[in-house]
Order: C-alpha cells, then sequence, then structure tokens
C-alpha cells in the first residue's frame, strides 16, 4: 500500500474583493510589473520545475460560444432522469437492495444530487440498525456495505456488527475467504476504522492479505480488477471525481454490475455536465491569470493555474461550491508561488520581511520589500480584497481578518522550515509535524470553505475563532519523504523501519478523521467534507512523486480525463 503523500508545503488558500481586479491588475501592479528587472544580484537558488502544460489559448479553445442542439437535449434528458430516479430512491424496497442503490449513487458520482433522499433512508436504516443487524448476520458482504454507509454518511455504528462473522477464539472465520464479494465489503469497511477498533484492524489485514492472494491467483478478471483497484486505494482515501469516472467506465465494461441502466445513463450524463462547468471555471480563470501577469516576473516559481484549479475539484467537486472552487484556485496559485519564494529563491533577511508584511496586511509596508516581493505581494493583496469584497456585498460579513490570518499563519509556517534550512537543522518528527499542519497550508482552505461557504451566517463567523479540530489531522497527512527523514534522523533507524513509523502515522490521522465525521448542519457537514478530501487530493498528487511540480504523466491524463474529455455516451 502507498503512503498518503501530501505536497511539499503545499494547500492553498483563497482571495477576496471582487471590482475589476480579477480582470485587470491593480494600478500600482501594473507600475511594478512594468519597471520590475531583476537585479543581477548573487546566484539564485531554482528547482528546474517544468514549464506550464495547459496555455490560455488552450483553455480558451474548449469553450463553445454556443452549446451544440444535443447538449440541450441531453440537459432535459438529466432533468428527466433525475426525477425518476428520486422516485426509485423513495421506492419500498428490501434493505440490502436499498443500499446497493446508495452505494452505486454514491459511487456514481450523483448522489449530491439526492442528499436529503439518501439522509433520510440511512436514517431510517440507522433507527432499526438491531434488527438488521441480526437479518445480515450471515450476509458479510450486507453488514459490511451497512457498516460503511452508515459511518460514510455520520451516523454511529459499532464494530460489533462484525462479531457474528468470528470464530469462538476472536477470529475471523476461515470460511469467509471463499465470499470474496464480501471479503472486498469488508476491507472497505476497515478503511473506516477509529481509534481502538481491534477488530477492523484484524479485518484490514485478512482482507488486504486474502485480496492481495486472489491477484496472484489469476482468477476472474473483473474480480482482479476491482482486488487491483481496492488494493491500490481504498474507497475512503480515493478522490471522489476520478473514482466517478472510473466507476462508470467499469460498469461500461461490465466490470461492476449495475442492475437499473438509468443510473449509468444519468451518470453519464451528470458527469459530462458538470464537465462542462468545470471548463467554464476554469476557462474564466485562467484570462485573470493571463491577465495578472505575475507569473512572468516570477520565473523560478510552479505555473501550475490548470493543477490548481484540479486541486479544487477534489476538494468541492459540486457545481453548488463555484464560488469556493474560483477564490480556491487563486488562492492556490498564490500559495505556490509564496511557498516557491520560501523554499528555494528567497534569502532569509527577505523571508523574514516579506512574512512581516504579510502579517501586518499594510499596502503601505511594502517599500522595504524587494521587487519580485512587492509584486507578489501586491497581486495577493489586491485579489484577496477583492473575493472579501464580493463576501461584504451579498453578506454583509467581513471576512478578510479571517483570510489575513490565514495567510499571515502560513507565510510564518514557511519561515519556520526556511529557517530551519538556512541553519542546517534537522526537526525532531513532533516539531516537523507541529509545523507541516500549517505550512502544508491545510488551515488556509479550511479558512477559505468556510468564508466562502454559500450557508456562511454572522453566527457562523463569530464562531471562527480557532480552526477546525478536524483541520490537524486532515492537513498533517503531509509530506510524507520529510517525515520519513525526520524520523530515520531523530531516532536513528532505517528507511525501512521509519517508512513504516509513518506509515502508522498516517492511518491513526485517518482513524481521528473517521471519528469525527458527525455533523450537526450541512453547513458543518461540507467543512468536514473538505477536510476528507484535501487528504484524498493529496493522495492522488503525490502517492507515485511529486504530481504536482512534475505534472505530466498521470497528473495529466487526469486533467485530461476530468476537465477535458467527457464520457463517450
Amino acid at each position: 500500500m502507498s503512503l498518503l503523500l501530501a505536497p511539499p508545503s503545499y494547500f492553498p488558500f483563497r482571495a477576496l474583493r471582487r471590482s475589476t481586479a480579477a480582470k485587470q491588475p491593480c494600478h500600482r501592479l501594473v507600475q511594478y510589473c512594468t519597471a520590475y528587472r531583476q537585479s543581477p544580484e548573487a546566484a539564485r537558488r531554482s528547482a528546474h520545475y517544468q514549464p506550464n502544460m495547459w496555455s490560455n489559448d488552450y483553455i480558451q479553445s474548449l469553450i463553445t460560444v454556443e452549446p451544440p442542439v444535443e447538449e440541450k437535449d441531453q440537459t432535459k434528458r438529466l432533468m428527466l432522469l433525475k426525477e425518476r430516479i428520486a422516485e426509485v430512491i423513495c421506492e419500498k424496497k428490501e434493505v440490502e437492495e436499498q443500499l446497493r442503490l446508495i452505494d452505486h449513487l454514491q459511487q456514481l458520482g450523483v448522489a449530491y444530487h439526492f442528499k436529503d433522499d439518501i439522509k433520510g433512508c440511512l436514517r431510517n436504516l440507522h433507527s432499526s440498525l438491531e434488527e438488521i443487524s441480526s437479518a445480515f448476520k450471515d450476509d458479510l458482504h450486507a453488514s459490511a456495505l451497512l457498516f460503511r454507509l452508515l459511518r460514510e454518511n455520520g451516523f454511529s455504528i459499532s464494530e460489533d456488527i462484525f462479531e457474528e462473522f468470528r470464530d469462538e477464539k476472536g477470529h475471523f472465520r476461515d470460511g469467509l475467504k471463499n465470499h470474496t464479494e464480501g471479503m472486498l465489503s469488508l476491507y472497505e469497511a476497515s478503511y473506516y476504522e477509529k481509534d481502538g477498533e481491534m477488530v477492523l484492524q484484524e479485518a484490514m489485514e485478512l482482507t488486504t492479505e486474502h485480496l492481495k492472494n486472489l491477484l496472484e491467483e489469476g482468477s476472474d478478471m473483473k474480480l482482479q480488477e476491482r482486488a487491483a483497484h481496492a488494493l491500490e486505494l481504498p474507497l475512503n482515501w480515493r478522490m471522489e471525481r476520478l473514482h466517478a469516472r472510473w466507476f462508470i467506465e467499469a460498469c461500461q465494461r461490465e466490470v461492476m454490475a449495475i442492475n437499473n441502466p438509468l443510473l449509468l445513463e444519468f451518470a453519464k450524463l451528470d458527469f459530462n455536465s458538470v464537465q462542462s462547468i468545470y471548463k467554464k471555471e476554469l476557462s474564466a480563470l485562467s484570462r485573470w491569470w493571463a491577465n495578472l501577469g505575475v507569473v512572468e516576473k516570477l520565473p523560478f516559481s510552479r505555473d501550475r493555474l490548470t493543477e490548481n484549479y484540479l486541486w479544487t475539484v477534489g476538494w468541492a467537486f459540486e457545481p453548488e461550491h463555484s464560488s469556493f472552487r474560483d477564490a480556491q484556485t487563486k488562492g492556490n496559485c498564490f500559495v505556490t508561488m509564496i511557498d516557491d519564494v520560501y523554499d528555494v529563491y528567497g534569502n532569509l533577511d527577505e523571508l523574514e520581511l516579506f512574512t512581516r508584511v504579510v502579517d501586518r496586511w499594510d499596502i503601505n509596508a511594502i517599500e522595504q520589500l524587494p521587487d519580485y516581493m512587492k509584486i507578489l505581494f501586491l497581486a495577493l493583496f489586491n485579489t484577496i480584497n477583492d473575493d472579501g469584497y464580493k463576501v461584504m456585498k451579498e453578506k454583509g460579513l467581513d471576512v478578510i481578518p479571517y483570510l489575513k490570518r490565514s495567510w499571515a499563519d502560513l507565510c510564518k509556517a514557511y519561515l519556520v522550515e526556511a529557517k530551519w534550512y538556512h541553519r542546517g537543522y534537522t526537526p525532531t518528527v513532533n516539531e516537523y509535524l507541529d509545523n507541516t499542519w500549517i505550512s502544508i497550508s491545510g488551515p488556509a482552505i479550511f479558512t477559505n470553505a468556510y468564508c466562502m461557504a454559500d450557508d456562511l451566517t454572522k453566527q457562523d463567523l463569530e464562531r471562527f475563532s480557532e480552526y477546525l479540530a478536524i483541520a490537524k489531522p486532515s492537513s498533517m497527512l503531509g509530506d510524507v519523504p520529510k517525515s520519513i527523514q525526520c524520523c530515520m534522523h531523530e531516532r536513528g533507524v532505517s528507511e525501512g523501519v521509519a517508512r513504516e513509523q509513518v506509515k502508522e502515522l498516517i492511518r491513526g490521522n485517518w482513524r481521528c478523521m473517521n471519528g469525527d465525521r458527525a455533523a450537526a448542519s450541512s453547513f458543518e457537514e461540507m467543512l468536514k467534507t473538505v477536510a476528507m478530501d484535501i487528504a484524498r487530493a493529496s493522495q492522488f498528487f503525490y502517492q507515485n512523486g511529486d504530481g504536482y511540480g512534475k505534472a505530466d504523466g498521470e497528473t495529466m491524463n487526469q486533467v485530461m480525463s476530468l476537465l477535458i474529455n467527457p464520457i463517450i455516451l
């Protein structure tokens, strides 16, 4: 199992105040961009990042002025199918059939259309949990599916539901290995473990071994594909939109079985419809980025607008979160540039100055900065205040103090790491983790999600004195290679031992997040979902190396899959 990797100081934040600045840089920024020439001072470091792969001209070419006739017809069909499926959800049916339907809706990526209906169904099942568990005592697949769906959706359920499948010695019965469907379901359920749940830990070990053996046996090809997909990453760790495309195409290949063909048709139409929204959002962001013109003045930095947008699709894919994706993509671009300033280009004196200016959030303080930092701060200041203005105009709420705090905390954390580097200091594991959960920019993402939420109220804002508790474990699923190095240095262990210790740390953070899924409101539920999705998107980008800095290969394939190429109908 690959480790959950996150960006080496990466997870973004967002922005504020919408005047013409989103389209045209502010006057002072234009002055600095025009006058700026990099001084021939002492040699600067360079990471030699790959150039941007997605030009503004290419992104603009993805948008058609007038939707084709077939797209309008598909929209009508989509609405009709949505009505029919809503009826199907509410129809009376056997419990296992109801669970299977909900599971398919979630894995196809269309459950967001039916949130209230699905919550209602699961609430009814939860109220009869003892009776249903008894009826499922001989059905491992149904029991594991019930457990996973309830945990996944914030309902309490004990691991004791699996006691019926254990022998008198307290181990899972050997005969279960003959039920591959049940073992697959138990494997996925085990990744919803909380602290202290030894039954689920045993289930994870047992099912992992079983699925690996299944691959080695070379049996049924469809089962092998499912087992390989599960072993690569469990459902709970997967970026939802990527999994939805895989699941849709697996159903088309009949690797997965869908009893109701309307579900698959609806999922394909919906995927393409949402992808069209993504293209429009990305097009507008690309114009903003090109007009801002900052990246040309900081050539040492990564230019990753499209990948930055892909992060936000991983964090909140539903169409309703368009404002969040817009602001967060802008924030991601600045996080990347600022990260590269601290990590690669700036000297320590400059970094301390920049940190103080961001902390003060005072435009009059920039005169002390070198020119390249003036450009960066002015662009950041203008963009953040732009989105803040929009929230104030629409809701009468001042979110700028919270966004300022988030950026200041991020820069302070970057400065700590820069000082470690310049002083040749290797931190202990705890020192590293205490700082990196902020430098990974998770708290900045939560601040954005919080402040940009559609249903944000004055009372919610007044309660936002500290970062959400779930933000820390989510953000600590961080830069694994650096964590391993710190562990080896502090404890004097081999890389293999350090890797296993960090792997257990990762599982521990997932257990912590799994134990904090319950939400008292839709607002809190959205924030906790973002927390989980931060870790999932990070897993995608970094599980096989730096998929952000080196954005060709798998990252490029998934950009094409999620943002550009529709599903063939």
